[in-house]
């Protein structure tokens, strides 16, 4: 199954899906998408998609809602995403990209023990168009027949969350994220035949699905911070997206069309009705140290059970489980610098390396990557508010072109990007008691 579903991804890629900012990926018509498996935003893709373990009093800390605790000032932040990719199998290649905003995060200090924050995320993102060309078989002597099938999905799936993280003891804290997930992904397949020597107008059967998703999902996370030596402190970091139930309605509907576009006969639904898809559970845990004034070094592990995974009718497409490694860090020369302004600015870098749920021929295939980022505090900042722009960078290879083998010659799909993200966080401090003197 996994084997036929790639084969046919592979075939003749085509660009112009921008839906979602992703560019073509043609590995997002499998499952849910191409999923976000809580990699965090601005500061933690410029280290690699790393953090579970990092405290921050800058960046709202949502990867891990335990590290909402150390949030020192009411903190808005906003990111928006930039990409430029280029998809190819061993025959064709496509260029395509987009930009789009990204998320957005309010974190407040609710008391000194306290910290909660709300916003809305990507969860997963459906963005792609390929073309399949197949022989017709049995064809009339003189004849021959092809069928051209246009491949064509739009949508994803966000995430709006309430999460909050408490101080349980001095070393340790607890913290816990309630989302919404919501959206709408739309899917078209149209199929045309071309018979030789026929004068016959040609004609497009479009099959359409529309699947509008709804649900609740939750994630628990801890922290535990201890002091190795004067400038040297350890922190371990854990959190568990559980599985859940993504409920939804789905409509099927088939059509005919003219070369044209234009509609020939009247829609006909096939299907209407509600189902679920099951989301396996994420677990994710990671290590840092920082001298609690100007570097950090992170390493963080993910796993999903993808295996698990059911899509919206019931079945499995054949996914397998994942892994991820991420290392990366940041530093900032000389934080309290007033003389050179580039001994403020927060330095970061990481690397990645990713399994895909996906293993066409019985093997793994993987996405590799290399991050860097940077933090750049303005000038006008104040005791009592300040502004930092940051900007973060990817570049990675998704997927290879090796051949799947039989007598189709179709080949995996690769994937190489580049990423971009900019994020404008606002840091100011409410809830001052005024004293009269």
């Amino acid at each position: 199954m996994k084997r036929l579903v790639l084969a046919s991804l592979a075939v003749v890629v085509a660009g112009g899906a921008q839906a979602q900012g992703l560019g073509n990926s043609p590995y997002s018509r499998i499952g849910l998408g191409e999923y976000n498996a809580n990699t965090g935003g601005v500061r933690q893709m410029g280290m690699g998609g790393v953090g579970l373990a990092a405290p921050n009093s800058v960046n709202v800390n949502e990867l891990n809602p335990a590290l909402l605790y150390y949030t020192g000032r009411t903190t808005f932040e906003a990111g928006y995403n930039g990409q430029y990719k280029t998809v190819k199998n061993a025959s064709a290649s496509s260029r395509s990209g987009n930009g789009t905003l990204g998320y957005f995060a309010l974190s407040v200090p609710l008391s000194t023990k306290w910290g909660a924050a709300v916003g809305l995320k990507p969860l997963s993102a459906v963005d792609y168009e390929s073309n399949i060309v197949k022989d017709v078989a049995n064809t009339p002597t003189g004849q021959p027949a092809q069928s051209l099938t246009q491949l064509k999905g739009t949508g994803g799936v966000s995430e709006a969350y309430l999460a909050q993280g408490v101080r349980i003891t001095k070393a340790f804290t607890l913290g816990f994220t309630a989302s919404y997930v919501f959206g709408v992904v739309d899917e078209t397949a149209g199929t045309t035949v071309v018979v030789a020597n026929s004068t016959n107008s040609l004609q497009k059967a479009v099959d359409r699905t529309h699947t509008r998703y709804s649900d609740f999902a939750f994630r628990a996370g801890g922290h535990y911070r201890q002091k190795l030596g004067k400038s040297l402190n350890m922190n371990l970091g854990g959190v568990y997206s559980f599985a859940h139930n993504l409920n939804g309605q789905q409509t099927i509907t088939k059509e005919t069309e003219d070369t044209n576009g234009t509609l020939i006969s009247t829609a006909t639904t096939v299907s209407d009705g509600r189902g679920r898809t099951f989301v396996p559970a994420l677990s994710q845990l990671g290590v840092s140290f920082d001298n609690d004034k100007n570097w950090s070094l992170n390493l963080d592990v993910a796993q999903q059970q993808w295996s698990k995974y059911r899509s919206f009718d019931g079945t499995g497409p054949g996914l397998s489980n994942t892994l991820r490694f991420g290392l990366g860090g940041e530093i900032t020369p000389d934080p309290g610098s007033v003389e050179h302004y580039f001994q403020r600015v927060a330095y970061r870098a990481g690397i990645s390396l990713a399994q895909l749920p996906y293993q066409p021929g019985g093997k793994m295939l993987y996405d590799r990557s290399v991050s860097w980022g940077f933090g750049f505090p303005l000038p006008t900042a104040t005791p009592l508010e300040a502004t930092t722009i940051s900007l973060a960078f990817t570049y990675g290879v998704r997927g290879n072109t090796e051949l799947l083998g039989g007598t189709t010659g179709s080949s995996n799909v690769q994937e190489n990007y580049i990423r971009g993200q900019l994020g404008v966080t606002l840091n100011n401090r409410w809830f001052i008691k005024r004293r009269l003197q």
